[in-house]
């Protein structure tokens, strides 16, 4: 198998010069808008610090109305103060806000020796302003609980299709990280899943084209079709042949899904479908090498676009090798330089003997290289073998940089 060429020429990820079909996910995505999570420590700082920027604005109107000596020019600007109050308080709070305004504003006026009538319209505005910042902020608190409601059901439906990995599953220790692009949906169009089976674990990691409901759809309706078939299909091809007919059904024209689908039937031996996908990433002895296809097939959904059918491709797994499955999410994220995430590079600096700790470094990795702002939706599952007994030899001669494999036509 070849390992992955870098071309610096290239502004692709190094898997789309392998797979022609990547082409199309990268034509079809519409870039999704920036987002960012702050720390919840630094958010509650500055929330309390807005909210009581609103009392330091009118105690500093109240000192310059009453040093500057044109107390009355000032007294508008008490508005600012509820009305800012809005954006950080709820009904109450811009009342209290409101009433310090009026009950400041209305001494310093008699102070100043206004006339009622100013007074009184002075006021009014005060009052006007302090019941619709008040209004303002009740509507502000309905749809935060509105949408506190809907994450809560999004992470109920994440936790539906996307189900956790457990730590130990058959042979392998695993792991999972996923980053939706929606942060405040937490889900998206990309899938995964590890199940146990009569014919040895079995998993998919996919990527469906678009984002939003309509992608999170298309991720449901793959989940469900590769559980069902993983435990009735002995032949690993047979499960893809199943979500490819799903899909012939129930797609739209131009929706399709990149995927690698992999079992482990026996012991040292891995099969891999791979779907139009990332290349997945082997660890071993000599370095981490990209389980590219031999001949590239079709995503999910396109079959009938294209002659070649896929392929069955079989990879050694000796004791204490590592193979990463991820969606283009992660290897298409780029810093402010505009520069790819060196992924093969950043798994092998980060590699340890728990799956978990390698992708939790790999994931405050890949934040700092994007600068805090995943912009697409990413997943990462990572296998390892533990190393119970010295790792066998393969029994065959590979050049430096390919790692063992063979591929299986499809009938």
């Amino acid at each position: 198998m070849r390992p992955a060429r870098i071309h610096h020429h290239d502004q692709r990820p190094q898997w789309q010069l392998a797979h022609p079909f990547s082409a199309l996910r990268t034509a079809a995505r519409r870039p999704g808008p920036p987002r960012g999570d702050a720390p919840s420590g630094g958010a509650g700082v500055r929330r309390h610090f807005a909210a009581g920027v609103p009392v330091l604005i009118i105690a500093a109107v109240a000192f310059l109305a009453l040093t500057g000596g044109t107390g009355m020019s000032w007294l508008p600007l008490l508005a600012v103060g509820p009305a800012l109050a809005a954006a950080t308080s709820g009904p109450w709070g811009v009342l209290r806000i409101g009433a310090l305004a009026v009950g400041l504003g209305a001494a310093i006026a008699v102070h100043a020796g206004t006339p009622d009538d100013e007074l009184a319209i002075v006021l009014s505005a005060l009052s006007a302003v302090t019941l619709a910042s008040s209004l303002a902020g009740a509507l502000r608190r309905r749809r935060e609980r509105v949408l506190a409601a809907v994450r809560s059901v999004a992470e109920a439906a994440q936790h539906a299709f996307l189900k956790p990995v457990p730590a130990t599953v058959g042979h392998f220790q695993a792991a999972v990280r996923y980053s939706a692009a929606a942060a405040e949906a937490r889900i998206g169009g990309d899938l995964y899943a590890l199940v146990p089976t009569p014919f040895g674990i079995r998993l998919i990691v996919g990527d469906v084209r678009g984002k939003g409901l309509p992608a999170v759809g298309v991720a449901a309706l793959v989940l469900g079709v590769f559980r069902e078939a993983a435990y009735d299909e002995p032949d690993l091809l047979d499960v893809v042949h199943r979500i490819e007919r799903s899909l012939a059904r129930n797609l739209g024209p131009d929706d399709f899904v990149t995927a690698v689908i992999a079992g482990y039937p026996d012991a040292d031996r891995m099969e891999l479908v791979n779907c139009g996908h990332a290349a997945p990433l082997l660890v071993q002895d000599s370095g981490v090498l990209p389980v590219e296809p031999a001949r590239p097939a079709p995503p999910l959904g396109l079959r009938a676009l294209a002659d070649e059918a896929p392929r069955l491709q079989e990879v050694a797994l000796a004791d204490g090798n590592q193979l990463l499955f991820y969606t283009d999410g992660v290897t298409e994220a780029r810093d402010h330089e505009r520069e790819f995430y060196p992924l093969r590079e950043r798994l092998a600096l980060h590699l340890s003997e728990d799956p978990s700790h390698t992708l939790a470094a790999l994931h405050e990795d890949l934040l700092t290289h994007v600068g805090g702002e995943l912009h697409d939706d990413a997943a990462m599952l990572l296998l390892r073998k533990p190393a119970v007994a010295p790792a066998a030899a393969s029994g065959v001669d590979e050049p430096a940089g390919r790692c063992p494999s063979r591929s299986v036509a499809a009938e």
